[in-house]
Order: C-alpha cells, then structure tokens, then sequence
C-alpha cells in the first residue's frame, strides 16, 4: 500500500479542530508541528512543569495528515473545511510517501549509546557492544530518560564515578528509572524512585524488572521516611526550587545530593536556594546543562 500526506499551513487556533476532524474523516494519523521550526521566528510551546501555556498550538501551525491511497486530499480537505466552516478550504502541498518498514526504520534511529568510563545503554533489539560493561537494557519510550540527553548523561556519569556499595540512593523525578537502576548496578543499596507519574512509575518497573535491578518506586506519596546517602533528581530548575527544603531533608548528614536538568544560566540561582542546607558546586557542564552537586553539613 502507498501513503500520501497532506500538509496544511494554518493559523493556531484551527491547527488542533483540523486535526481531530481530519481523522475523524479517515486520516491514517495526524500530528502538528511549527510551521516556523529552524526559523528566526520559532518558538517554545511548552515550558517547565506549572507553567501553562498561553496557546496550545503554534502562531504558524503546520498540521501533516497521513491518508491511504485511495482517499482524495482535496475531498477530504474540503469536507473537514465545511465541518468546521472555515472559508476558503485552505491550501495544501502533497507528498508521496514510500513503503517502508516502519518498526525497523523507527528501531534503526536508536542505537546503543555509550555513557562514562563503561556504561552502555542498550535497546533491547541490539547487543551489548561490550557484554563486560556496566548495561543498562532501555527502550526508547513514553517516559523521560534513555542516556542521550545532556542532564541524563551528566547524573549517570556522577553516579558511575560517586556511588558506593550499599549506600542508599533516592531517584526524585525517576522518569524512565534509567539512574535508578544504574545506581543499583553500581552496589547502591537500597534504591528508591519517586514520580508525579504512574505512567512513569510503571514503566520504571518494568525496566527494573527487564534489568533485574531492584528498585522500589512509587508516587510522591509513597516516599519512603528518613535520609539517604544519595539523592539524585534530574528534573527542571523551577520544581528543584520549590522542592529544594524536602530534597535537601532527605540527605543524611555528610551524605550528597546530585541535581540537573538545570541550564548553566540557572545554576547559581538553584544552588544558592540549596546552599542553605548542603555546600554546593557545579560539577560539570555538558551542552549548556549541568550538574550541581553538594554535601549536607553534619549537624551540631
């Protein structure tokens, strides 16, 4: 079977309404993306977690409408244009799409990703390029963290080089479990991990389950009581803030705390919150991310 697909720039307020009726009217999929992407002119739809955008679609949206063969662009077009009652049926280019298989094409764009001194981050359709290093089986999924983003990358490698057998380690913001379960390979014991996330939480089970790390998880509710060794929360610099007094809370004295997905321009405003409790440096900086690291002042 050949595919088309039917691009249609328009304003942001009908981009969403268009969609949903393109594939009410049959479209295979639809997705919306910035019509102004790689231009001067682009610009973020979302931002850091509580901050709710003012649009929810693009200034220039540009919506891509995946159609079978046998359907009529310009039918279906002008009947989603009625349904809507937009006036004159807007424009549209076509494209041909080739057959392909689409799961090996999607499987063949992620490869196993090498990450510190010996930590490979390995789909589970590949094999380990060295069996003897420190794996981590993850699949490219729905919930944050597979070892190719900067803050990722940088919260691994302070792990690889900081964590010690049977010290005890809680991931904040687990995401995919991915440090959490590096954290466990690497001799920490116990390990927690906690999201705003069941989805998240789910997913980071089943990847403990598949790398045979155990690791309790749960939701913000479930945190466990008491003080770590470890603390580790790659989320975003806002919610770090607001959650500065309970993270720093759960760090045993003398025990360190790792945060990122902070940008360099960010870190000295984060850090300075945290001084209050633990002394606090950046420890490296990758891609204008970094990581800041500290250690909780023993108590007198």
């Amino acid at each position: 079977m050949s595919y088309r697909e039917l691009v249609v720039t328009l304003a942001r307020e009908h981009a969403e309404s268009l969609s949903d009726t393109l594939l009410d009217l049959g479209a295979l999929s639809v997705s919306v993306e910035d019509a102004d992407a790689d231009t001067p002119d682009e610009q973020p739809l979302f931002g850091e977690p509580g901050l709710i955008p003012e649009h929810a679609a693009w200034r220039h949206s540009r919506v891509l409408a995946l159609l079978a063969d046998e359907h009529d662009p310009a039918v279906l077009l002008t009947a989603a244009a009625n349904t809507l009652g937009l006036d004159p049926v807007p424009e549209f280019t076509l494209h041909e799409v080739a057959e392909q298989d689409w799961v090996r094409l999607t499987q063949s764009q992620f490869e196993p990703i090498p990450v510190g001194e010996r930590i490979w981050v390995v789909p589970s359709w590949h094999a380990a390029p060295d069996p003897d290093a420190l794996v981590l089986e993850l699949d490219p999924g729905l919930a944050f963290g597979t070892g190719s983003h900067p803050t990722t990358r940088l919260c691994m490698e302070w792990l690889e080089q900081s964590v010690a057998t049977e010290q005890s380690v809680l991931d904040y913001g687990c995401g995919s479990g991915i440090l959490a379960i590096l954290a466990k390979k690497c001799g920490a014991n116990p390990v927690f991990g906690i999201d705003i996330d069941p989805q998240a939480v789910a997913s980071a089970r089943s990847n403990s389950e598949r790398n045979q790390a155990e690791v309790t998880y749960g939701l913000p509710d479930a945190c466990p009581p008491g003080e770590f060794d470890i603390v580790i929360a790659n989320i975003l610099s806002n919610p770090l803030k607001l959650m500065a007094s309970m993270l720093a809370s759960k760090v045993k004295p003398g025990g360190r705390i790792a945060l990122s997905g902070i940008l360099a321009r960010q870190a000295q405003e984060v850090a300075q919150i945290y001084q209050q409790w633990l002394d606090m440096t950046v420890w490296r900086e990758h891609d204008g991310w970094v990581c800041l690291t500290g250690t909780r002042r023993e108590s007198h």
